[in-house]
């Protein structure tokens, strides 16, 4: 098991275009998915903004009786604020709100074992914005719908194949 933790105040690496914390050298640290989202930015390829939470995160959280690591949760405050002033959105915002997708990275990638969650920050009031917006009604709650049930699937363990089916 590796360490980097211990050394570690950062937790939290941003990545935008032309410009990364990190390189394809970093999976130790950002996964292989947010190194090479990283290498991506350094290349000058159109690539989201966004940003990685260290995999020195799971070390700390497994090694420290399931707590988090004190400075994690402003870097990802401070991350989240950074990324609504270049998406000029802002998370949880009714009328123009910032969309995020999560996914899961280890150093070594491991198929199948987590799932991408997309459209973090929809609910009840941001998805009003895609119906009356860019989306029609059906499809714009049918998204919430989705992202429920894959919150449902991976958070829960609940199979949501059966409300996919009723629609």
């Amino acid at each position: 098991m590796s360490i980097g933790w211990q050394k570690s105040s950062k937790w939290v690496f941003s990545f935008q275009q032309r410009k990364a914390e990190g390189t394809a050298e970093d999976k130790d640290i950002l996964g292989g998915k947010g190194a090479n989202l990283a290498e991506m930015c350094n290349l000058d390829l159109p690539v989201p903004p966004g940003f990685t939470i260290s995999t020195n995160v799971c070390e700390y959280y497994n090694a420290n009786q399931n707590h988090y690591p004190e400075y994690l949760k402003p870097q990802v405050k401070d991350a989240m604020s950074a990324l609504e002033k270049i998406m000029a959105s802002k998370f949880g915002d009714k009328d123009n709100p910032l969309l995020v997708s999560v996914r899961s990275g280890a150093p070594v990638s491991m198929p199948g074992m987590m799932d991408t969650v997309l459209n973090l920050g929809l609910n009840d009031k941001t998805v009003l914005v895609g119906v009356l917006g860019s989306l029609d009604e059906k499809r714009g709650w049918g998204n919430n719908v989705d992202w429920l049930a894959k919150i449902l699937q991976m958070g829960f363990f609940i199979s949501t194949e059966k409300s996919r089916r009723h629609r």
